[in-house]
């Protein structure tokens, strides 16, 4: 029998969760309801002189704005918890003994200052420094010390690190990528890296390879920024005698000029979002902006995420989340990195925002409209809806059409100068007369109404529906004007064609 697909998104409460990082998620998650599998959110919090408070929640959130459930986790509990780092100290002692003992790795009492004095040495003479095979033995550790002069050390609380031991002499380590196929590295080039730091507390290194074996593991998905570190998690794997789980590692996510890893300061740069919803800095107080708040739909944000990296085989964008569940294969996963477009991103959102069933957006429209359409029927808000989701990138962008709640109180110069004429409040007055007479007064019927009278007198579109629309909106674009004129009704439509004569003649 095979063994049962567990995949794990394993985020640090550093800060704010990066859109990178919750395309991690969602490639997880993808994978796993594709094989059935069990998808596992744990917390990496080991690092506590770079936590920050409300990091975590911030994580949840996202995940869950995102529509991207843990089957396991803290909050949702199972078989393989603690689902925290920082509750699971005892395992990792424990392990890191195993090493101990066997001689896979050993106790390094060196101070910050003496490694940095060997750094600064081999700089003087253009050589590179590294804690590994070649300088171990010149430096103060379980291995280049007698036990007596161990003994002292332990016994005085001289603090130490565990290092893993690479091989003595230089090896090849062989990484099976699921995206990138056989990827091969010497061991002569990996240092001797800490598992265990003074404080007790394990490294990444250590904690990773021992929760993701005791979770039972079976595909770690993870960004290439993990790369360069899974051969020595391969070697963990080989020292713990553990069997190792499959690696995929995703590709960048790119500036959009494509050069570089896409970073904060390119969404400040270029006025897009990089994190999932706002995030403000505990330390400097400083708010970042979040694709929720701006209005994005959650579901257009997984899409646009899904194609960075991964692609159908075919020219199909759009993709619900069961559909991408379905449609998912890691071998569809790009190597190299991905351009982030953000005008692509709005492109999803106005595709979702314009798809389905419209009377899904009406709680959401009086939401956006912060009490201004409390009182409006739902065929008000149908009517509005229909003029303008073709029209908007955002649902909150309605809100701020102004004329939709009152008449216009300013009139777009350029167009007068443009299209009002001295004849001009004549045409709008006799059309006046024409709409009061019209009933029921609804689009289909204003608008044979309207090419009636235009052509009784011979009149052109131009002479009258733009002077029409600017005195009932006072702009020169917008929706059908038969449609809104529908909309206002029979008595504002005339209230306000009157006011714009007035106003304008």
């Amino acid at each position: 029998m095979s063994q049962p697909i567990r995949v794990r998104f394993a985020p640090s409460p550093t800060g704010p969760l990066h859109m990178g990082g919750v395309r991690t998620a969602l490639y997880n998650y993808l994978f796993a309801k594709k094989q059935g599998g069990t998808f596992i959110l744990r917390v990496e919090d080991t690092d506590q002189t770079r936590f920050v408070p409300g990091a975590e929640d911030y994580i949840r959130e996202s995940l869950a704005w995102c529509g991207i459930a843990p089957d396991e986790g803290d909050a949702e509990g199972g078989e393989y918890g603690p689902y925290k780092q920082s509750e699971r100290s005892a395992l990792y002692q424990r392990e890191v003994e195993v090493l101990l003992k066997n001689g896979q790795a050993y106790k390094a009492f060196d101070t910050p200052e003496s490694m940095a004095a060997k750094r600064k040495e081999a700089e003087s003479v253009g050589n590179v420094w590294q804690y590994d095979a070649t300088t171990r033995m010149s430096m103060r550790n379980t291995l280049s010390l007698n036990a007596s002069e161990v003994a002292e050390l332990e016994q005085s609380g001289q603090p130490y690190t565990v290092r893993f031991k690479m091989p003595d002499s230089p090896s090849e380590v062989s990484v099976h990528d699921e995206i990138r196929g056989e990827i091969r590295v010497s061991t002569h080039v990996l240092d001797d890296k800490v598992l265990m730091k003074t404080d007790g507390l394990p490294t990444y290194h250590l904690a990773n390879v021992v929760d993701d074996h005791h979770m039972a593991i079976s595909h770690v998905i993870r960004g290439e920024e993990w790369l360069p570190s899974a051969p020595l998690h391969v070697l963990l794997y080989k020292a713990f005698q553990w069997e190792c789980p499959r690696f995929a590692h995703l590709p960048l996510i790119l500036k959009p000029t494509g050069n570089g890893k896409l970073s904060k300061r390119d969404g400040d740069k270029g006025g897009f979002p990089i994190f999932p919803l706002d995030w403000t800095d505990p330390a400097s107080g400083t708010t970042s902006s979040g694709y929720r708040e701006q209005g994005y739909l959650p579901e257009a944000f997984l899409n646009m995420l899904l194609l960075l990296g991964w692609s159908s085989g075919d020219d199909e964008e759009l993709f619900s989340l069961e559909q991408a569940i379905a449609a998912f294969d890691l071998g569809r996963v790009i190597k190299s990195g991905a351009r982030f477009n953000p005008d692509k991103a709005l492109w999803f959102n106005e595709q979702y925002l314009r798809s389905g069933d419209i009377n899904r957006w009406i709680e959401p429209l009086r939401q956006a409209a912060h009490g201004q359409m409390d009182g409006w029927s739902e065929k008000r808000c149908q009517q509005v809806l229909s003029m303008f989701l073709e029209r908007v990138q955002f649902l909150h962008e309605i809100q701020q059409i102004n004329y939709l709640f009152e008449g216009p109180k300013a009139f777009d110069e350029k167009l007068i100068r443009k299209k009002w004429k001295p004849e001009t409040a004549g045409y709008l007055t006799e059309l006046a007369m024409v709409l009061d007479r019209i009933s029921p007064f609804e689009s289909a019927q204003i608008e044979s109404e309207f090419k009636a009278f235009l052509e009784r007198n011979e009149l052109g579109f131009g002479a009258v529906l733009l002077p029409f629309r600017l005195v009932l909106t006072g702009t020169g674009g917008g929706p059908s004007m038969f449609d809104f004129s529908e909309f206002l009704g029979k008595e504002e439509t005339l209230k306000r064609l009157q006011a714009g004569v007035t106003a304008l003649s």
